[in-house]
């Protein structure tokens, strides 16, 4: 911080020095006119010492954005001739504007990013797309102001080696222009014959050039793409949607709600993953597996004795009923009646305006791409003998797993390791990874380590799965090698993009490394008339998520000709439904420590909750982090019971900018876990009381007393 104001100081003591000798009144065409003959004679006598002093001045006004460039430029001209006045002029000015881009990085990035931090990681990844393509057109415009490209370049990513040339060669047609009117300078009046107005209209048109240029290619880009497929000169539909869970059903939703033609596509059943294999199921079971704990914690609510019956059977035949009374809303009937064509069998994507389905082919001038997601299965020796499930097939069991064996500590290995061991399965969790959920802080996740083993399950981390032998599994730990005994093993490794099988490949729809679409902003893949949407396009795996992309892909399918919306991740929301519940939304402390941003913390004990307490579920805690000396959230964690419901109060205040303290202000009912939102305000609160007014008011009180 120290060398940052004494960079600011000196800045601005050569500024004021430079005002001080008016410097501007030596670096006018008038002076450069009647001093240019004593210039050229010193130059000839001293050419070395000219040159260095004449770049050294140069660098000096570009550098401090100082006014006098122009006639440094021209001066090139007069003093150097046009060979060597441009070399010397190109060099200094580019040399210049990177020293004037790297004290605006040095002094004022780090303060930008931390303030700023969405917003300019948005126009990071924009300039790291089409970041020297912007700078060039902008440097080959001079009526934008150089000084202004200089500073704004610095506090974005943008590589100072990258900066220097692209610079040098985006500004040397104007730096041409200028210097050769130097050596003509005898002949000129005033600067204002350098550029006339048809010169500067004539720059830029060459700046705007570039942009159409992109324009024409990205155009002929299209057509090349397109040039081997035939278009249908009248379209069945105005959109095919293949897939039809959240994010298929969203789609289709709201383009029938606008009146568009729509065909749904599902391979088997409506619903797709979250209804028949996800969320709902899950959800059923935790539920019933909850009811079932209670039995483990009778005295704890003044009972003398609880013995729950239960037959494994029956709780997954009401996992099954579970499913079937939520089918209506997600059933081909509902959506027939909105309106959309529902069409079950394999799709098969022939060309960007066509798809085969069944025997029958059907054509729409957008497609949208909503197949979802499928478990990852390790290719590891003796997988195929073991009895192993996946959280797809776990549904058809129908006997209770005596000795159940998770492989992988994510949301999903938790959530059902956690419901299968208070069923009474004995339970153990193996993770390669040196704790359970990775992508929670270290507290997080060490809390919820200690709760699932204190209900008997053992968890293995820093373990490798080798291979499986005869009901064991071989693991792997600082080079020794154990065997687990199991008599099923659940996989749950995460879920991989379902992109094969449909026609990608032929058509050639690119990939990203981790093997979802490739999509931009606004959803679409490289044939622009085909998106993509929900876990196949990813970044995230949540059924929220999938339908909040669903709205996006359909709107810019239908109306992308008027205008796109790009999609909006700001404030993603997810939760982990083990017991306690863990929310997140926004930053954890790990993700802002990754990022370097800094941060201030305010937590919130939910042993001292009143409705925790009379609920019997007063363990964990809320965390909140701001932004320092505000009451801005930048994110927050609850490891509480219902945490699922009380982010939500969070997810509405990040989104529309609503601190902390109008949190504390809100009347929250009484006796609910909610109120340990307005109870974490309160702790901001405190830490951030006016010292100085307090004590004023003290002395106040005082003399009102007498």
């Amino acid at each position: 911080m120290k060398k940052k104001i004494i960079i600011l100081l000196v800045i601005f003591v050569l500024i004021g020095l430079a005002i001080q000798f008016d410097l501007k009144s030596y670096l006018s065409f008038e002076k450069l006119k009647e001093n240019k003959d004593k210039l050229i004679e010193y130059y000839q006598a001293n050419q070395i010492e000219f040159i260095l002093s004449y770049l050294g001045i140069y660098i000096f006004s570009t550098a401090l954005s100082f006014p006098g460039a122009t006639i440094l430029t021209l001066a090139g001209g007069a003093i150097f001739g046009l060979p060597l006045g441009l070399i010397l002029v190109s060099f200094a000015s580019t040399t210049g504007a990177s020293l004037s881009f790297l004290v605006s990085r040095y002094l004022f990035r780090d303060t930008i990013e931390k303030k700023f931090s969405n917003q300019l990681n948005t126009i990071n990844d924009g300039i790291k797309k089409e970041g020297s393509f912007y700078l060039f057109s902008l440097r080959m415009i001079p009526l934008f102001p150089f000084f202004l490209i200089n500073l704004i370049m610095g506090l974005t990513q943008f590589p100072l080696i990258k900066f220097f040339f692209v610079s040098q060669i985006g500004m040397l047609l104007g730096t041409f222009v200028y210097v050769n009117a130097g050596t003509e300078l005898a002949n000129l009046t005033s600067l204002k014959g350098i550029l006339s107005p048809q010169i500067l209209i004539a720059f830029s048109l060459l700046g705007i050039f570039p942009l159409l240029a992109k324009i024409i290619i990205n155009y002929f880009k299209k057509r090349k793409i397109y040039s081997r497929f035939d278009k249908p000169k009248k379209f069945d539909f105005n959109l095919i949607v293949i897939g039809a869970g959240a994010a298929g059903l969203v789609t289709s939703y709201i383009a029938s709600a606008v009146k568009a033609k729509v065909a749904l596509i599902e391979k088997h059943k409506m619903g797709g993953d979250c209804l028949n294999y996800g969320c709902v199921p899950s959800k059923a079971i935790i539920a019933s597996a909850k009811k079932i704990n209670l039995q483990n914690k009778f005295k704890e609510y003044g009972l003398k004795n609880v013995k729950i019956d239960f037959d494994f059977s029956e709780i997954m035949n009401r996992v099954s009923s579970v499913i079937k009374k939520i089918e209506p809303n997600d059933s081909i009937t509902r959506y027939k009646n909105l309106g959309v064509d529902c069409f079950t069998g394999d799709a098969k994507i022939l060309s960007p305006y066509s798809v085969l389905i069944n025997d029958k082919i059907i054509t729409a001038k957008n497609i949208v791409i909503a197949s979802g997601a499928e478990p990852i299965l390790p290719k590891i020796s003796g997988v195929e003998s073991a009895n192993y499930f996946t959280s797809e097939t776990i549904w058809s069991l129908k006997r209770l797993p005596a000795e159940l064996l998770v492989i992988g500590a994510g949301p999903i290995g938790i959530e059902l390791a956690q419901a299968f061991a208070r069923l009474g399965s004995k339970v153990s969790i193996v993770e390669m990874a040196d704790k359970i959920l990775s992508k929670e802080d270290d507290d997080v996740s060490g809390f919820m380590k200690a709760e699932l083993e204190k209900e008997g399950i053992k968890i293995y981390t820093s373990h490798k799965l080798l291979r499986f032998e005869k009901d064991s599994a071989v693991l792997e730990s600082n080079s020794k090698e154990i065997k687990l005994k199991f008599t099923e093993v659940l996989f749950a490794l995460g879920r991989k993009a379902r992109t094969s099988g449909f026609g990608l490949e032929e058509l050639g729809v690119e990939l990203n490394p981790n093997g979802t679409i490739k999509v931009d902003e606004y959803l679409r893949s490289n044939f622009p008339n085909i998106s993509a949407c929900g876990d196949v396009a990813g970044p995230y795996q949540f059924t929220h998520t999938a339908s909040h992309q669903a709205w996006y892909a359909s709107v810019n399918s239908l109306f992308g000709i008027f205008k796109k919306f790009k999609t909006d991740y700001r404030v993603i929301p997810r939760t982990t439904f083990s017991d306690p519940e863990i929310s997140t939304v926004g930053l954890t402390e790990k993700d802002a420590k990754e990022k370097n941003i800094e941060y201030e913390k305010y937590q919130y004990e939910i042993s001292e909750l009143d409705r925790a307490i009379a609920d019997g579920e007063a363990k964990g805690f809320i965390k909140v982090l701001t932004k320092k000396k505000s009451d801005e959230i930048l994110g927050v964690t609850i490891l509480s019971a219902h945490s699922g419901e009380m982010i939500q109060e969070y997810v509405l205040a990040m989104k529309y900018k609503i601190g902390l303290n109008k949190i504390l202000g809100t009347i929250h009912t009484y006796p609910t876990m909610v109120e340990a939102n307005k109870y974490v305000a309160g702790n901001w609160k405190k830490a951030n009381k006016p010292e100085k007014i307090l004590k004023l008011l003290e002395k106040f009180h005082t003399w009102r007393r007498g």
